[in-house]
């Protein structure tokens, strides 16, 4: 059972990073193998649009991403994590998902399963944001919900959590950081019952 954490976040021990902490710390619980990927101490370039993709479904570009490719194909559970900037989810975030272009052409041009096998995985989205904005999180939602499904990966839910800003301030908030830690354990429990059941 592995969970896959990926921390968008460029601030180290900021909001998003301690409730995923405790998402994976509650999976850890329940016997999952857990590793966070931390996307603003690698080097992953923009997509080029470049088209080199397009016959292999293969990324050309040689960087950090190559690591995420084999992590995500490795995971039964993927937790992407990011505060929310200007309503959508943070540049390394962003430029990680814009690099699964090459695994939305092996999906929807070469008919193959965009990571390799098709297990059944889950995935969970963990925002905050300082503002308490209406509507503030349906574009960085939506932008996951669309990788998710380009994945192949099932979206089991959100962490959503507004007018939190400062960093650390979710620690005053043990009920939130409470939620977080069951959550990940709900994430195993639902993985136990599909694997006796696949």
């Amino acid at each position: 059972m592995r969970v896959l954490g990926i921390a968008g976040s460029p601030r180290r021990g900021g909001n998003t990073d301690l409730l995923l902490n405790e998402v994976m710390r509650g999976a850890a619980s329940r016997g999952a193998e857990t590793k966070i990927i931390i996307l603003n101490d690698l080097k992953i370039t923009p997509c080029q649009h470049c088209d080199g993709c397009q016959e292999t479904g293969r990324c050309v570009i040689e960087d950090d991403m190559r690591m995420i490719y084999r992590e995500l194909k490795q995971a039964d559970r993927i937790v992407l994590a990011s505060p929310v900037q200007f309503m959508g989810v943070t540049a390394p975030m962003k430029a990680m998902i814009d690099r699964c272009q090459a695994l939305w052409v092996s999906k929807y041009q070469l008919n193959l399963p965009p990571l390799g096998n098709q297990r059944p995985r889950k995935g969970l989205f963990i925002a905050v944001g300082g503002q308490r904005a209406a509507n503030m999180f349906e574009p960085a939602l939506a932008t996951v919900k669309v990788i998710f499904r380009v994945l192949d990966i099932t979206y089991a839910g959100g962490l959503l959590f507004s007018g939190i800003d400062k960093k650390g301030a979710i620690s005053k908030r043990p009920e939130l950081l409470h939620q977080a830690f069951t959550s990940g354990q709900q994430l195993i429990t639902d993985l136990s019952s599909e694997k006796q059941n696949y």
